[in-house]
Order: structure tokens, then C-alpha cells, then sequence
């Protein structure tokens, strides 16, 4: 059994709340709760708002009757449930993913309970949050904007061994993606501000006139600086300058 983590943001700044003896397991319906028994796949929900975790629980368990749902206030209350659980859902209460300290303890937790799938569920939807939570070792990443179905299928995903995140932000990633691919790299490092200038005409076949025409330069100017462009890559001509400016850009 692993051993409960060190206080903090999941731990004992989240006060345990205690279980009501008319009810399951943190407000889960006994009757519920033994009806499921039949099922063999735990999903346990973290959320230290009480309204908030018992909703979404019970929203799973209208989805899909056959799975067991279990809400808790605290990482700290998983002590007795880790082993059988299949799928933990740690919900951030609007915390920001990016912080340090969050990222740190999400990734203690995460680190502590070995192989079960952890789901971060936040409501942020930045690519750059997404990443920060799946760094961490989350096996999914579920935004609240997204319907009770989409999440019981990411829950199905990560116990399954995959690792789910938001299309839209696979869209989002994917144009930063393209947006960087297509636009020029720096040359500065190697280059002086004219010589990359020329450089990039250079790429696009253009004559030296053209060149001096563009960028207001005397032709001889520009030909001191293809000169000085061959000596940097060891070049002896335009075609070979064109060949190693493609492992550069």
C-alpha cells in the first residue's frame, strides 16, 4: 500500500469530510454503491467541493450503471481504495495546471499510485496547460466543457492504456505546428542581419541584381556578402550554398 503524501495543495489543506452514516462512501447512495459492486472497474473522482464531485459521480454512474464511482475530498482518503481503483480522477478546482507547486504535487501523486490512470479534469483549455498536465505522467486530460459522454469515453480510454486529450486542442497544437514549420528560422545566430536577408533571396533563386534591388544594396555589396555566406558554410558555390541552407531553415 503506498504511503498518503506529505500536506499541501492535495493534502491537508483539503478538509475530509466525514461520512455520513445514511450514506455510502462521501454521500454515495449505499444502495447505489452495492448495486455496483457488480462491476469491476473502480473509478474513483477527487474533488474537495462536495456538490461538484457527488454531480459528476452520479452523472458516470447514469452513463454507465455497470461501473463502480466512488467521490472523495482528498488524495489523502485513497489510502484504502488505491488498489482496487482503475481509474482516478484528480479535479484541479480551477487551479492553474502551469504553477509549480500544483504541478509538483499532481506529479507526487501521480508518481505514488503507480499504475492506475490518473485524469486531470480542469477547466482550462489551453495546449499549453494540457502539456503541463501530461508532463506530470496524467493519462488524460478532461476540460469541463466537455459532455458527461466524452468524459466516461476518456475514462474508458486511459484504463485501456491510451491517453486522452481535447480534439480542440490537438487542432490548436497542430497550427502552432504548421505556423512554425512555414515561417523562416532564425539565421541571426550564424548570420548578420543583411547576410541572412540574403540568404533567404539566396533559397528563392534570386540573381544578384534582384537582390540588390530588394533590399537597397550595391551589387558588389551583395557579393561580399554571398562571399562571406560561402566562407560561414563552407561552401564553394551558389547550388551548394542553396543545399546546406536546408539543414539550417
Amino acid at each position: 500500500m503506498n504511503q498518503p503524501l506529505p500536506g499541501g495543495h492535495w493534502g491537508k489543506s483539503i478538509e475530509v469530510e466525514q461520512n455520513n452514516p445514511a450514506l455510502g462512501l462521501n454521500g454515495i447512495d449505499k444502495g447505489e454503491t452495492e448495486e455496483n459492486q457488480r462491476g469491476d472497474s473502480l473509478v474513483v473522482i477527487v474533488d474537495k467541493r462536495i456538490l461538484e464531485r457527488e454531480c459528476l459521480a452520479s452523472s458516470l454512474l447514469a452513463h454507465d450503471p455497470v461501473v463502480r464511482v466512488i467521490a472523495v475530498g482528498s488524495f489523502l482518503e485513497l489510502n484504502d481504495l488505491q488498489a482496487e481503483a482503475s481509474a482516478i480522477l484528480a479535479i484541479l478546482n480551477g487551479s492553474n495546471i502551469a504553477d509549480s507547486t500544483v504541478r509538483s504535487e499532481l506529479q507526487e501523486f501521480i508518481t505514488a499510485v503507480g499504475d492506475i490512470p490518473v485524469i486531470v479534469v480542469a477547466d482550462s483549455e489551453a495546449p499549453a496547460d494540457i502539456l503541463a498536465a501530461l508532463e506530470t505522467g496524467a493519462r488524460g486530460y478532461i476540460p469541463t466543457s466537455v459532455s458527461v459522454k466524452v468524459a466516461a469515453e476518456a475514462i474508458s480510454l486511459a484504463r485501456a492504456g491510451g491517453i486522452f486529450v481535447p480534439a480542440n486542442a490537438v487542432l490548436a497544437l497542430s497550427e502552432t505546428i504548421r505556423a512554425s514549420a512555414s515561417s523562416p528560422k532564425p539565421l541571426t545566430g550564424l548570420f548578420t542581419s543583411k547576410e541572412a536577408a540574403v540568404v533567404q533571396a539566396l533559397r528563392k533563386g534570386k540573381a544578384n541584381k534582384i537582390i540588390a534591388y530588394e533590399l537597397n544594396l550595391c551589387e558588389s555589396t551583395v557579393k561580399v556578402h554571398i562571399r562571406n555566406i560561402m566562407k560561414k558554410l563552407k561552401a564553394t558555390n551558389r547550388t551548394e550554398v542553396a543545399y546546406k541552407l536546408k539543414d539550417l531553415m
